[in-house]
């Protein structure tokens, strides 16, 4: 018997429960994954809370694994059984020893990421690379600020903007996630709980503000960030970590002609052909050492619930893997 996290109503981590399952045979188009590191995001957090109601339950939550491809429906000629790949699909239902998959989903793997460093970055760098160079293109020159930066994203972020050329200004809530966004490459730190951050911003630029400012934390940022922008400037919104960003006047954006993006990795991945694009410039970037790989915690499939309170303490070092 087959084991797996499933969530039966919405509310605290005590909900994510280790269940035996019984998956079917995988069908026409289909693999069947075994998991050898599923991947913990915040929007998991998101899910499990009810704040998204996008899993139907009673489910099983989690975007994103790595393992080992051991079987193959009708009609299926790659991958072949033995392969090792990472899937990354809306439909959830992750956190489990083995799942069915559309044979589509499967992104082959270089040898040189390990299982839980690739199943906690690969979703991470396709969003960056959607930040920077879909939500807005970082051109050589350009400042911009990014928010949570001593976090996985964050990392990745700064580090990949860096290498653009941009001038990077980091967000961060501590001393801790300050050093890690200095190691990724930011050019200034600025703890936006101790400093105004649109002041400092501004004293930084010369009064300017950037190009961009990437956000995932959400309501407690949005102003602040709108505050930092230069003109013409670009708020790309691609997380809420502190609630939802509430309704505002778009007339708001106008004194500095801004814009707001609100961009979603699965729609820059909704195509074979953009995934494998996408994917593809991901694994050069690590290749290249443009991006670090993440090294994250491992937790047990069975401590889901622990990784759900390390996340919303604020206390991840950048990545959480469940091992089956």
């Amino acid at each position: 018997m087959e084991r797996a996290i499933v969530l039966r109503e919405h509310g605290g981590p005590e909900g994510l429960v280790l269940e035996p399952v019984d998956p079917p045979p995988p069908g026409p188009g289909e693999i069947r994954v075994r998991h050898k590191a599923i991947a913990v995001n915040f929007h998991d957090c998101y899910v499990r809370s009810g704040l998204y109601r996008t899993l139907a339950l009673p489910g099983i939550p989690g975007l994103e694994a790595v393992g080992i491809v051991e079987a193959a429906g009708p009609g299926v000629d790659a991958p072949a059984v033995g392969d090792r790949i990472g899937w990354i699909s809306p439909t959830y239902g992750g956190y489990a020893s083995v799942r069915n998959l559309p044979a589509e989903l499967a992104i082959p793997l270089p040898d040189s990421l390990g299982d839980a460093e690739a199943a906690a970055s690969i979703m991470k760098a396709l969003t960056v690379r959607m930040l920077v160079r879909e939500s807005h293109r970082i051109e050589p020159g350009q400042t911009v600020l990014v928010h949570a930066a001593g976090g996985g994203a964050g990392q990745l972020l700064t580090a990949w903007a860096r290498h653009l050329g941009a001038t990077v200004i980091a967000s961060v809530g501590g001393e801790e996630k300050a050093r890690r966004a200095r190691s990724a490459g930011a050019d200034h730190v600025v703890l936006y709980r101790d400093e105004d951050l649109a002041a400092r911003v501004g004293e930084i630029t010369g009064g300017a503000g950037v190009a961009a400012v990437y956000d995932s934390v959400g309501a407690d940022t949005f102003q602040a960030s709108l505050a930092c922008l230069d003109y013409f400037g670009t708020l790309v919104s691609y997380g809420q970590a502190s609630g939802p960003v509430p309704p505002f006047a778009l007339s708001a954006l106008a004194g500095k002609s801004l814009s707001v993006a609100r961009p979603i990795v699965f729609h820059a991945i909704r195509t074979p052909t953009s995934r494998n694009t996408a994917a593809a410039e991901v694994f050069a970037a690590f290749e290249a050492g443009i991006i670090r790989p993440i090294a994250p915690l491992t937790l047990a499939l069975a401590d889901a619930a622990e990784a759900h309170r390390i996340i919303e303490s604020g206390e991840s070092p950048g990545g959480i893997v469940l091992i089956p």
